[in-house]
């Protein structure tokens, strides 16, 4: 809607330029080594050539992406969060239930460095089951984005990705395992320090206080 294509002869004779172009484009291998070729090229040609790179076209769109980048995150580590907040409320609240089942244990001879690694061990567990589901949920999303798109279009009847809005027809989605082993990695260290407080709880059970009711 924005652009009209014509010969570069019809271009100059319709403009009266004579033989001469305003701009010639250049296509990378990499979307992203762009920016660094701009600046190559704008260097060597200097005054009065200039060099702008894609991302310069739409400078408004991308500054929205960013935002919507950093927004993102900022909601994901509060998920991650509530998901480790999650895992201390469960184990702490079997420890309370435990807690005679504990008081044996520690009065047959087991040590508290035993007893922290029986709860460190099953917040693992319980971390390593939902980080395995969130996985296997994630990949199969970006792998069938479009098959969602489409689904949820006909499902409330209207598209959630507007092109006229988005200038987009279909999300683009791509797998990266580099981010995916950062949000592992990060989602595994707070399964594992979501388990410290109810373990420490778990070894300082006293064996006769836990027993002194039964």
């Amino acid at each position: 809607s924005q652009v009209a294509y014509v010969s570069l002869a019809e271009s100059q004779d319709f403009l009266s330029t004579g033989k001469v172009a305003f701009g010639i484009e250049a296509r990378t291998t990499g979307i992203f080594e762009a920016a660094g070729i701009a600046r190559a090229i704008q260097k060597r040609l200097g005054f009065p050539f200039n060099a702008r790179d894609w991302t310069e076209f739409n400078p408004t769109f991308f500054s929205a992406l960013r935002t919507e980048k950093v927004t993102m995150t900022i909601i994901l580590v509060f998920i991650v969060a509530v998901a480790a907040f999650g895992i201390i409320s469960t184990l702490v609240m079997m420890v309370m239930e435990k807690h005679r089942d504990i008081a044996i244990l520690k009065s047959m001879g087991a040590t508290d460095g035993g007893i922290s690694r029986i709860f460190l061990i099953e917040g693992l567990l319980i971390g390593g089951g939902g980080i395995l589901a969130g996985l296997a949920l994630g990949l199969g999303t970006v792998r069938n984005i479009g098959g969602l798109q489409n689904l949820v279009e006909r499902i409330f009847g209207y598209n959630p990705l507007p092109p006229e809005i988005y200038n987009l027809s279909q999300l683009p989605a791509t797998i990266e395992p580099i981010q995916i082993a950062l949000i592992l990695v990060a989602a595994l260290g707070s399964s594992i320090l979501a388990t410290i407080v109810p373990s420490w709880q778990a070894s300082r059970t006293d064996p006769v206080e836990g027993l002194r009711s039964e």
